[in-house]
């Protein structure tokens, strides 16, 4: 069995962000970047998954340049056992998922892993279009990926409740909070072993980037906390009213 784990080179969550003086993008100067955070849970589920199931391969996938291949590399110190990087830069959900859907599309993946979105640009669209291009079965926001024989039982929650589906392979399956314990952190020999695993660089295909960045903006500061007495409740309710306006 084969697992496709489809990655993020992300600003570390810590990472106080600026902008360029236009505006369109970051400055990546002086910032840690890091696996996105649903994408490492995912990895671990896949990581999981090799060890009680056996016999799986994992290979690590990411759209990026070159700055992008320590956090590939690091993907393979955490276990995955290959890796692929797709030169170009990863703005557009759509070009993204059609960059990966073209060089993945005749390599037989039985399973198909992202993080549900990534943590800079927070789309949530590319696991979709990915097995849309794939022309697979897409299940959104997995809690749990468990496999059953020649099947999946994949768990994911909904309003009320939680929603369990099973599923023939392959399948894409989007990545939230839960659906592994912990992100696993590389030791010593796992970074070692990571230096002499195969890294393959692809180039893109041609494709029409559907959506263009025209700005981003910090959220204004927050407002100074007033503190109210405890005791004082009808100066809470005129802060309340006439201030936030919330009631």
């Amino acid at each position: 069995m084969r697992i496709l784990v489809c990655i993020s080179h992300v600003p570390d969550t810590t990472a106080k962000i600026s902008f360029t003086d236009d505006k369109l993008e970051y400055k990546k100067d002086d910032i840690q970047f890091i696996i996105g955070p649903y994408e490492e849970l995912s990895l671990t589920r896949a990581l999981e998954l090799k060890e009680t199931v056996g016999n799986i391969t994992i290979t690590a996938i990411n759209v990026g340049f070159s700055d992008t291949e320590p956090t590939l590399r690091k993907a393979l110190a955490i276990g995955a056992d290959d890796a692929i990087r797709i030169n170009a830069d990863p703005k557009d959900a759509y070009f993204v998922a059609k960059q990966i859907a073209e060089a993945v599309k005749n390599e037989s993946f039985d399973i198909v892993l992202t993080g549900k979105e990534s943590i800079n640009y927070n789309g949530a669209q590319v696991s979709e279009m990915l097995a849309e291009f794939l022309q697979i079965p897409s299940i959104t926001s997995a809690s749990k990926v468990e496999i059953s024989g020649d099947k999946a039982i994949v768990e994911r929650e909904i309003d009320g409740g939680k929603e369990q589906i099973e599923t023939s392979f392959p399948f894409v399956a989007s990545g939230q909070k839960g659906i592994a314990f912990e992100p696993r952190i590389p030791n010593m020999r796992g970074i070692m072993m990571a230096r002499k695993k195969p890294l393959k660089v692809i180039e893109p295909v041609e494709c029409e980037e559907l959506t263009t960045i025209t700005m981003h903006e910090l959220p204004p500061p927050k407002a100074a906390c007033k503190m109210v007495d405890a005791d004082n409740v009808e100066e809470l309710v005129h802060l309340l009213h006439d201030e936030a306006k919330i009631i």
